[in-house]
Formats: C-alpha cells, sequence, structure tokens
C-alpha cells in the first residue's frame, strides 16, 4: 500500500470548542474508556454471583464452576474494545464470545466476518492469578454482548470483567461525548434515532492499524462448508493518521465511499470529525490510476482490480462533501487536479445516447447494474453538479461551462429514455420495466427531476411500495438497504412531503432498526430482508450481517437538514439556507458547529402560530423560508422587532426572506 507522508493535521480539523451542547443526556458515547456489563442476558451451567462483575466494586467473585458453564453479560448498548478480566484462578481456560445482536448469542462462538461459519472464542489459557486482557489484533469491533465460558475441567472464579473502549481513537478518553451537534423535538424516537445514528458513526470511526476484517476473502465463500469456528484478527494497516471512517464496526472495517456519502453528512452535524473523513478520502485518492479511475474500495480490497463506477463517483462527492464542512480551501486545491482527472473518466463512459453505458456491475450489492443505469446517471449527474461549483471556486469557468453542458445532456436523455409514466418511476435500464428504489431516489436527489409533479410522482410511488419494516430495494432482491433508504428519505424531504418522509423514518429506523429486540437498541444494521428476517439478500451468512453501518444513518443529517431546515450552501456555511419542514411536530431545537461558527435552528408550531429563531455566524449569508401556518397560504409576519406585515407563501407554503446576515433572527408568523 503507498501511505501517504508528511499528513499534518490542521487546526481547522480539530472540533470546534464551544460551550456545553444542550440534550446530552441522548448521546450514547460512554464517559470513559472503560466501559462494564449492564445486565445479565442468560446463564448456563453452575455459576455463581454473576452479578458481581456488573459493578467493579469488587466484593463476591463470579464463579464458574465447571466446563461449559457461561453467563452472556449485556452492555445494554453495541461497544467496541479489548475483553479485560481479572482472575483469582491461577489454572484453567476461559472463553470469551461476542455478539451484536441476540441471536448469535453463544458460549461456543462469536457473530461473523467472514461470508460463511462463525467466528471463534477468544481463548484464555489461565497460568496465575491477575489481569488478562486481550491482544491488540483481537480487538472486537462492535458487540452488546459478551459471553464467559468455563472451557476447562477446573472451577474458575473472576474477580472484574470490562472493555477497553476502542472507537473514535484520536479522542481523549474522557472526550467521547464531547459533540458539536444536537437535535430535539417532541417526538422521543425521533431524538433516539439522530443520536443512534450519531452513536453508529462514531463505532466505525476507527484506529486505522487495526482495520479489514474479511481475512477470509477469496477462501472462504457463501458457498464454503466451515468446520468448527473461524479465527479472526484485526491487524492491517488501511489509511494513514490516527483514525479512520470505516463502513462497519464489525466488518468491513475498510473505505467505502458510498458508505461515505451517507456518514460523512451525519459526522458534519454531529462530532465534526473531519481529520478522519480527510484520512479515508486520502487513502482513495492515493490509489487513483493514471487513467483517473478510482478504487471501488480502499486498501487492501483494491487488490482484488474490481471496479464500480458509482463508487467512483462517491469518492469524488466525498472531497466535495469535505470541502463544503471544512471549508478547507487549500485541501480542494489540492485535490483538483485528480478530481478532474476523476470526471474525464467517468464522462469517457457516455456514450451516443448521451448517457453513460455502464459495464462495471459492482455497486452497493445490487443486482443489474449496468447499460444505461438511471441511479448511476443521476450519481453522475449530481457529480458535474457539484463539479461546476467547485470549478467556479478554482477560478476555473472552462471547466464549469463544460461540466455543465455534460449534465444538461444526461438529463435530456434520460428522461425520455427510462421515465414509465404509467407507473410514476423509473426504469433501471432501457431493457427492463424494474424500478429500483436507488436511482429513483437519486433521480430527486441529484436534481436530474426539476418538474414538481414528477418530483411528487415518485415519491408517492416509492411510498407506495413500503411494507411493514421499511421501504423495499427490488434491485436486491427481498432487501431492504439502510442506505439507498437514507436516499429516499431525502427524496421525500426534497418532495416537500414531509409527512411520508417522517413516517419512514419512525417505522423503518425507529420500530424496527432501532427498537426490535433483535437489534443493539444503539447502532442501525447495514441490511436485512422486506419479511423482517434479519437476511440481507447479497449474503447467505446472516450472522455476517453488520450492525452498525455508517451507510445506515441517513435520519441524523436528515432531521438536522430538512425538519430543522439547516442547509450550508458553500465552504463551511459562507451561504446557507433555514427552511424548516415542520410536519406534525410541535417542536425542534437543532444546531451545529463548523469553522466559521455555529448555526441553530429553533422552531415552535401552534395551531396558527410558527415561531422560528435562528443563529449563523456572523460574516456568512442566508436565506430563511417560514413555513406560513394554517392552510390559506397568508400570514402577518413579525421579524424580530420590526412591524408585522401580511406575507403570502409560495406553492410550499413558505415564506422567503432572503439576503440576510449571519447573526440571531426571529420570526413570528400568524396565520391569517
Amino acid at each position: 500500500m503507498r501511505l501517504l507522508t508528511g499528513l499534518s493535521i490542521s487546526a481547522s480539523y480539530v472540533a470546534v470548542v464551544t460551550a456545553a451542547i444542550p440534550y446530552q443526556e441522548y448521546i450514547l458515547a460512554p464517559s470513559s474508556r472503560t466501559v462494564r456489563p449492564v445486565s445479565i442476558f442468560r446463564q448456563h451451567g453452575s455459576v455463581q454471583s454473576p452479578e458481581t462483575l456488573l459493578t467493579g466494586q469488587g466484593g463476591s467473585r463470579l464463579t464458574l464452576d465447571g466446563y461449559n458453564a457461561s453467563v452472556t453479560y449485556d452492555f445494554g448498548k453495541n461497544i467496541a474494545g479489548w475483553v479485560n478480566f481479572d482472575a483469582s484462578s491461577h489454572i484453567g481456560s476461559v472463553g470469551v464470545t461476542f455478539s451484536e445482536s441476540s441471536l448469535w448469542v453463544s458460549s461456543a462462538a462469536s457473530d461473523a466476518t467472514a461470508d460463511s461459519g462463525l467466528d471463534a472464542p477468544l481463548v484464555f489459557n489461565l497460568s496465575r492469578s491477575g489481569h488478562y486482557e486481550a491482544p491488540q489484533d483481537k480487538e472486537r469491533g462492535a458487540f452488546r454482548y459478551l459471553t464467559v465460558v468455563n472451557l476447562g475441567s477446573s472451577k474458575v472464579t473472576l474477580d472484574d470483567l470490562w472493555v477497553h473502549f476502542t472507537a473514535m481513537p484520536h479522542w481523549a478518553d474522557d472526550a467521547l461525548r464531547n459533540y458539536s451537534g444536537w437535535f430535539h423535538s417532541n417526538d422521543e424516537q425521533l431524538n433516539r434515532i439522530w443520536y443512534a445514528g450519531a452513536y453508529t458513526n462514531q463505532l466505525v470511526t476507527i484506529d486505522p492499524t487495526r482495520g479489514d476484517a474479511l481475512n477470509y476473502i477469496g477462501v472462504v465463500s457463501s458457498g464454503s462448508s466451515v468446520n468448527g469456528t473461524l479465527d479472526w484478527w484485526l491487524n492491517t494497516t488501511i489509511t494513514n493518521g490516527t483514525s479512520a471512517l470505516t463502513d462497519g464496526a464489525k466488518r468491513d472495517r475498510l473505505v467505502w465511499s458510498g458508505d461515505m456519502s451517507i456518514a460523512v453528512p451525519g459526522i458534519a452535524l454531529t462530532t465534526l470529525d473531519l481529520i478522519s473523513i480527510r484520512n479515508s478520502l486520502d487513502s482513495l485518492f492515493v490509489l487513483q490510476n493514471s487513467n483517473g479511475m478510482l478504487p471501488y474500495a480502499g486498501y487492501p480490497f483494491n487488490e482484488l482490480g474490481v471496479v464500480s463506477f458509482t463508487y467512483h463517483l462517491y469518492a469524488l462527492i466525498g472531497v466535495a462533501n469535505f470541502y463544503l464542512y471544512s471549508g478547507d480551501k487549500a485541501y480542494l486545491d489540492g485535490k483538483w487536479s485528480a478530481w478532474k482527472l476523476g470526471i474525464e473518466w467517468a464522462v469517457q463512459q457516455i456514450d451516443s445516447t448521451g448517457l453513460a453505458n455502464i459495464t462495471a456491475p459492482s455497486d452497493w450489492l445490487r443486482f443489474g447494474m449496468g447499460g444505461h443505469n438511471i441511479e448511476a446517471n443521476s450519481i453522475l449527474y449530481y457529480t458535474l453538479t457539484l463539479g461546476v461549483t467547485l470549478a467556479t471556486d478554482e477560478s476555473d469557468p472552462s471547466t464549469a461551462s463544460r461540466y455543465a453542458q455534460l449534465a444538461s445532456g444526461i438529463q435530456s436523455a434520460a428522461i425520455p429514455l427510462l421515465w414509465q409514466p404509467s407507473v410514476g418511476l423509473f426504469r433501471d435500464n432501457e431493457t427492463t420495466t424494474l424500478a429500483p428504489q436507488d436511482g429513483n431516489a437519486w433521480a430527486i436527489k441529484s436534481g436530474l427531476v426539476t418538474n414538481a409533479s414528477q418530483i411528487a410522482a415518485i415519491s408517492q410511488a416509492l411510498e407506495a411500495r413500503w411494507g411493514p419494516y421499511g421501504a423495499p430495494a427490488p434491485e436486491a432482491a427481498d432487501a431492504i438497504s439502510p442506505f439507498i433508504s437514507g436516499f429516499e428519505l431525502e427524496a421525500h424531504f426534497m418532495a416537500n412531503r414531509t409527512a411520508a418522509a417522517l413516517a419512514l423514518v419512525r417505522q423503518m429506523w425507529g420500530d424496527f432498526m432501532l427498537d426490535d429486540p433483535r437489534m443493539t437498541n444503539s447502532t442501525f444494521i447495514e441490511g436485512y430482508s422486506v419479511t423482517g428476517a434479519l437476511h440481507y439478500a447479497p449474503y447467505s451468512n446472516d450472522a455476517r450481517i453488520s450492525h452498525a453501518h455508517g451507510w445506515a444513518t441517513g435520519p441524523t443529517s436528515s432531521l438536522t437538514t430538512f425538519v430543522g431546515g439547516i442547509q450550508l450552501l458553500s465552504d463551511a456555511g459562507a451561504n446557507w439556507t433555514i427552511a424548516p419542514q415542520p410536519g406534525d411536530l410541535t417542536e425542534v431545537d437543532t444546531g451545529f458547529s463548523t469553522a466559521k461558527g455555529s448555526f441553530s435552528s429553533k422552531w415552535s408550531n401552534g395551531h396558527d402560530t410558527f415561531r422560528l429563531s435562528i443563529s449563523a455566524p456572523k460574516g456568512t449569508k442566508g436565506t430563511v423560508g417560514i413555513p406560513l401556518p394554517g392552510k390559506h397560504g397568508k400570514a402577518l409576519l413579525k421579524q424580530g422587532d420590526g412591524k408585522a406585515k401580511v406575507v403570502h407563501g409560495d406553492s410550499s407554503g413558505r415564506y422567503w426572506v432572503e439576503d440576510l446576515s449571519g447573526g440571531d433572527h426571529e420570526f413570528v408568523a400568524i396565520a391569517l
């Protein structure tokens, strides 16, 4: 692997120091790196005083009297780290197993990281009394349940048990709860969802020297027959620096640009952990081919040589997102040549139809990627429009003009070729009638579709397909993809169908992904089935599904961006829009910080009165869209201490106040 040299941590990447943020009671990150179990999930065989290890206060001891006697401890949430224990016994054998889901709790094996089989227990052969800890490469990336089992014939006694928490390794041991963003509403479930997403993204931020859980790739496949259990370890360096943003906490523990497209906005609005984002992006760009192509995933997965058109684009989107939230112009300057080279590789796929013809099938593990695919072309359109903005900031007008022309060509070609008016959805490509979730969500998110009635039709048609467990992805058999559903969620908000968006968050992320007893009740799962089974169509081994995946955290950024309404339009919020979408909520308070300062939106929505208080950093400029109360599109609006005036809303029911300078502003709208 070619590692970068001389990378220094800019002061701008250190979390902005602000007053203590509100609502810290919702933060799931621990207050220190020493984490102890909170309850006993189950026990087996002859066991004495298992509850003593819940407190760490000493006194009585856990005793496992004989072979296979075990206790499963519950940490109450998904955690990560090295297991530690103190033993009174000076002889014997202790096994430790891990599981994220209660489905895979076992004294014989951990849940899985490979395509088949289960992971082996950690085994500690006692030769003395005293302290024992897991080796560094036996860090477990995610687990809620830890089982201690006697693997010998002698009685084993333990005095203490704890885990050294390893996520967010670059943050001080007592600083894991130092968020720069917050969210609160009158809906407790939404509050919990926002913070579970934030915590998921913390768990997937790892020490880059302990990456890559795919130890048997190419050796153990979904069709393999595994006798016994598989050993596992984490010892691959995947990026430079002291932290890296990866896809999943248990696995893959690799850099995937697609996953970052959801995780990065969530991180920016919660912890502002920019250095981990940069380390991961840099690890992809150092692997860029001379023809401009970026890898499907980071080291060492890149060595397989897999090509992905969409993940190539996601890496380019990652640079734009980093620049948006950091405002680091020097970073953009340094990436600009590579970024343009990456665009050239992508647009070479455009054929005489005006659309990219996709020949590389790899994507987010969906099936059937290829041809004039609507998802791939929507993402290309989106990336080109981002490129127009970046080129403008780079004082490169000819490039901006060219990107705008290419984007216009895609837009002109895609709609007549792929739109299915009879179903209100785009087809996957011109050879099928399958209407994918990914391509239709991206058609709205990208701005490819601009007609309001067409946008509403797509949103309504997607909603009509929901089942009891969420939004299906028919392009991936019976899968529900939290990744693609994150884009669908944005699409409903962008269609101004707030009720549908909030319903999806509550049903899918709240009722099922957060509160189902098989989940971790703290982090979000990689994928599952439309039947509610914890089976993900691309995998045959259900035990390997990750229950802490950054690509599943879409509601965290969407709740701040759309419900709170705070949208950054340029570098670190130099320009912004605040346009809340209340839906059925009556109160929301949200905010975050960038290098320019703090942004916040706090509003209340009564029967006939909407009150909005906003704050933006001095020196910035923005626009506010005030949702008018009532149903008549007319209200009496008072701004600060000024005189009230009668205003009329637009087609979305908002009245816009433009060219506001940064600072504190208050608005009250009373229905007429």
